[in-house]
Order: structure tokens, then C-alpha cells, then sequence
């Protein structure tokens, strides 16, 4: 399987306990991505992916803590850290209408109310509470916009256009 096809959806962030289970930070909205049973990835930077089969997933001080086959201890659990939980697009839940996927908008461009051109969105991060986007400005510069309802009030997928208002004096830090 190729990495470029597979969607992020958490990171296992350190052991807990001594039987194999192990804390991950979620970035996915959906909870049966983890639903015992599911199939996912995991991945380390460079490395080939390998499969996995979710034995349990609880909720734990605002993570997911899990269980997979052949991780059955401590040791196992703490050589996870750091990996990549990923999942094929095609096993991600069908959205509603109007709804998209923030790994599908990567690469559009990024305009202002009046249509102005701000950049092309590179990447989001996740920081606990929101989401911020990483917009690369035509000049390099890399702009980080707290993503909402009011920052950004459409998004266009036949036009491969995010329009954006930023908060005043965002853009010119």
C-alpha cells in the first residue's frame, strides 16, 4: 500500500499500564474508525505501513486508549510511539451533503471575500480545542488561520477555491 493513499486519522502518543494497551491521540471525528474489530494502519515516517486489528478502544482524559493483536505488553505498546494511525480513504464514513474532507482540500487555493489571492493551503495542524490551517502565501510565507465557521465561509470543490476572512491583522504577521 502506498503511503500518499492512506489519511491520517491519530498518533500513538505512549504505553498504558502493562497489558499492551496504548494512548492515541484521535484526529478523526468518527469513533467507529475504532470500533473493535476495525482494520487500520499504522505507519512510521519513511516506513511501510502494516495492518492492524483493533481489539478495544476506550476514551481516556480527552484520547482513545487501545488494544491490537500481537501487542500484549508493555514493551510492544511503548515501541508504537510515535506511529501514524492511518486508514484507506475508501473506509472513511460517506459525509453529508455539502460536507468534505479536510485531506481532499489540501492544494486549493485560498482567496479573500473579494477574491483576492492569499496562498494555497499546504496542511492543517491539530491543536486541542481547533483546527488551524497552514497557508503557503505566493511569497513563501506560511500563514496559520484558525479554521471556523466565520474564517472560512465556503469552501468550492468544483473550483478548488477555500474563501477565507481572516481575523483583522492576521495577514499581516
Amino acid at each position: 500500500m502506498t503511503q500518499a493513499k492512506l489519511v491520517v486519522i491519530g498518533e500513538v502518543i505512549k504505553p498504558h499500564g502493562i497489558r499492551g494497551e496504548f494512548h492515541v491521540a484521535n484526529h478523526a471525528d468518527s469513533p467507529s474508525l475504532y470500533a473493535p474489530g476495525a482494520r487500520v494502519w499504522f505507519r512510521a515516517p519513511g516506513k511501510q505501513e502494516r495492518p492492524v486489528n483493533i481489539l478495544s478502544c476506550r476514551p481516556h482524559q480527552g484520547r482513545l486508549l487501545l488494544t491490537i493483536e500481537g501487542v500484549a505488553d508493555r514493551d510492544a505498546a511503548d515501541a508504537l510511539r510515535g506511529m501514524e494511525v492511518v486508514v484507506r480513504p475508501e473506509d472513511l464514513p460517506e459525509l453529508d451533503e455539502g460536507e468534505v474532507y479536510l485531506h481532499e482540500i489540501v492544494g486549493y487555493d485560498v482567496v479573500l471575500l473579494d477574491g483576492s489571492k492569499v496562498g494555497v493551503l499546504e496542511s492543517f495542524m491539530d491543536i486541542p480545542g481547533q483546527d488551524v490551517w497552514v497557508i503557503r502565501g505566493p511569497d513563501g510565507k506560511e500563514i496559520l488561520l484558525p479554521a471556523h465557521e466565520e474564517t472560512v465561509p465556503e469552501i468550492d470543490a468544483n473550483a478548488r477555491r477555500i474563501t477565507i476572512n481572516p481575523p483583522p491583522g492576521l495577514l499581516d504577521l
